[in-house]
């Protein structure tokens, strides 16, 4: 279905028409609600492939090698063995095609095996029930909740803190299971 691959400069391109896009960055980073230009979205895209304590990588159709977004971990910390995943998914064709579980759980796997983490935590926006749904299948648990955390079009709504452990991980049902 897809494979992730590290991010290369050139596919910045990709971005875009995706963070131009309101419908696709609804509830995505607060930053993509303010990256307007080229020049703005070129500058932020550099900046994300040299972040420090981050992972960073493409998510793209297996079969076609095109990219369709982009997840991966956030303030990885090695003494606290913890960082918060993060997922874009740009191309309106690939949601709800369980692109995001799929991710997550290839995401989460690295996190455990490959960066030794015991904690990966997230926030999701309330109002993305795919987001909430893709999430839970990976076995993410409701932590709490930010109240009023973000504001989309002049209204505020909740942000969920969600979060798995490796000592949960995979969860019960999960593929490999």
């Amino acid at each position: 279905m897809v494979k992730l691959a590290p991010l290369q400069p050139e596919h910045a391109a990709h971005f875009y028409a995706w963070l131009r896009d309101p419908e696709v960055i609804e509830y995505s980073l607060s930053v993509f609600q303010r990256l307007k230009t080229t020049e703005q979205i070129d500058e932020w895209f550099a900046a994300t492939l040299v972040q420090p304590n981050t992972l960073n990588l493409g998510i793209y159709w297996a079969e076609t090698n095109k990219l369709i977004g982009y997840a991966g971990l956030t303030g990885i910390s090695t003494a606290n063995q913890s960082a918060e995943y993060f997922i874009f998914i740009g191309e309106k064709a690939a949601w709800g095609q369980g692109v995001g579980t799929a991710v997550t759980q290839q995401i989460v796997d690295l996190g455990f095996t490959r960066h030794q983490l015991n904690r990966i935590m997230l926030t999701v926006s309330e109002l993305n029930p795919g987001g909430v749904k893709a999430y839970t299948k990976a076995g993410f648990i409701l932590e709490g909740r930010l109240r009023q955390a973000a504001c989309r079009r002049g209204v505020f709504h909740d942000k969920l803190v969600m979060s798995v452990l490796k000592a949960e991980w995979p969860p019960q049902g999960a593929a490999g299971a």
